[in-house]
């Protein structure tokens, strides 16, 4: 059962608050402590930018058919490292499945299919443990979750890809 303590009389008023977690054993207050971080992590996104999308792996599906049809009307090395850009982004939903305890290429298929026949809301429903319209059931998250994801992920292999160049050019 949660309890509140509220601590009233203190002269100066201050922007801070203090949260006290307490739990039965370690393992629980840990758990306790990694929620509060992370519902701090997204009200913090929320502050910086004040949007929200469809979770559900929904942005990242709609990222990899778009990526893929991109990828369809090129050709050589830029075809394949658009392929493999839009192959690496069905982690995301891959991953929510399978924590999900879903068949994660049976959930990410029926998630692409859906999308490639226009639902661009289809997303995964842990709740219900299926794909469903994802705005319907209020399940968001904030913008700048994605947007950091993707853009860390993409400076990463630029980093690799200058390295292998580097790497490339010592031995020529």
């Amino acid at each position: 059962m949660a309890k509140v303590v509220k601590v009233t009389g203190v002269e100066k008023k201050h922007k801070t608050v203090t949260i006290l977690l307490r739990g039965s054993n370690k393992l629980v207050l840990d758990e306790a402590d990694r929620s509060l971080h992370d519902a701090l992590c997204v009200i913090r996104c929320l502050v910086k930018q004040r949007a929200l999308i469809a979770g559900g792996g929904v942005p990242e599906t709609e990222i990899t058919l778009k990526l893929t049809d991109y990828a369809n009307t090129l050709s050589g090395m830029d075809a394949y490292c658009f392929k493999a850009f839009a192959e690496a982004m069905e982690i995301i939903p891959y991953t929510l499945s399978e924590n999900a305890g879903l068949n994660p290429i049976e959930t990410v298929t029926e998630l692409r299919r859906k999308h490639a026949a226009g639902e661009v809301s289809a997303g995964i429903n842990v709740r219900k443990g299926c794909i469903s319209n994802i705005e319907d059931e209020n399940v968001l998250q904030p913008l700048l979750v994605s947007t950091s994801a993707i853009s860390l992920a993409t400076e990463t292999v630029r980093s690799i890809l200058k390295i292998d160049d580097i790497v490339n050019a010592a031995r020529d």
